[in-house]
């Protein structure tokens, strides 16, 4: 039970992470959008356009990626189960040292290896075998559709803040503003990461912050030198 839940843990942890890095991805690309944009024309409307097609564009593309790799873990995973299955109606005696020599690669002796072995044989050979040998809970396998969302929410949350901010800022202040909250996010997501992560909380935020503004700077640069040209 120890071990499920400490998975399930870790599944939760990855979650939220890849929530994280998400919305880090829809703060960098629509701000490097919408940004490119209002260097070339400073044209409220069609920055705000030019953002939201970013963020449409992004999430959508953010979800079908999601969808179409968490749908391969998924399909694997119940192949995965289907052979396990068979080798257990085909070859019970195999699968049976096979799950001895996993608990002995663990550290228990071999007596306790197949004792442990045999309890569990006794209650559930598949359950014992899933569990121990694939690491997989075939009443909780990756859910496409879920990961979907998840990473399409995600990526709005990050992209509405540049979004919003160029777009109610004042004339003057739309480009520095966007800049400054362009940078506090990537300071939050940074440190909520690298928390989740176990990593160094400074240098893991100022590679995330540091990325961000190189990105977004070089499409601003960019836009303001068609810009210059164009009128």
């Amino acid at each position: 039970m120890e071990q499920v839940d400490n998975r399930q843990s870790v599944n939760k942890l990855n979650s939220l992470r890849a929530a994280v890095l998400g919305a880090n991805d829809g703060i960098v690309s629509v701000a490097g959008i919408i940004l490119g944009v209002a260097g070339a024309n400073h044209s409220t409307s069609i920055v705000f356009m030019a953002g939201l097609a970013g963020l449409l564009a992004g999430a959508f593309s953010m979800a079908t990626g999601e969808y179409i790799s968490v749908s391969s873990q998924r399909d694997t995973q119940k192949a995965m189960l289907e052979n396990k299955k068979f080798e257990l109606e085909n070859d019970p005696e195999g699968n049976f040292q096979e799950l001895i020599n996993l608990y002995q690669k663990k550290g228990l002796s071999k007596k306790t290896a197949t004792l442990v072995a045999q309890e569990l044989t006794d209650q559930d050979a598949y359950k014992a075998h899933i569990d121990i040998e694939l690491g997989i809970d075939p009443d909780d396998l990756n859910n496409p559709i879920s990961a979907a969302l998840a990473s399409a929410i995600s990526f709005t949350i990050g992209a509405l803040i540049p979004l919003l901010a160029i777009t109610l800022s004042p004339l003057n202040w739309k480009i520095p503003l966007t800049f400054l909250a362009v940078l506090i996010t990537l300071s939050i997501t940074g440190i909520i990461s690298a928390h989740i992560g176990g990593a160094k909380k400074t240098p893991a935020t100022l590679r995330i912050i540091l990325g961000g503004i190189i990105a977004i700077s070089i499409t601003y640069l960019i836009g303001s030198l068609i810009g210059s040209h164009l009128h």
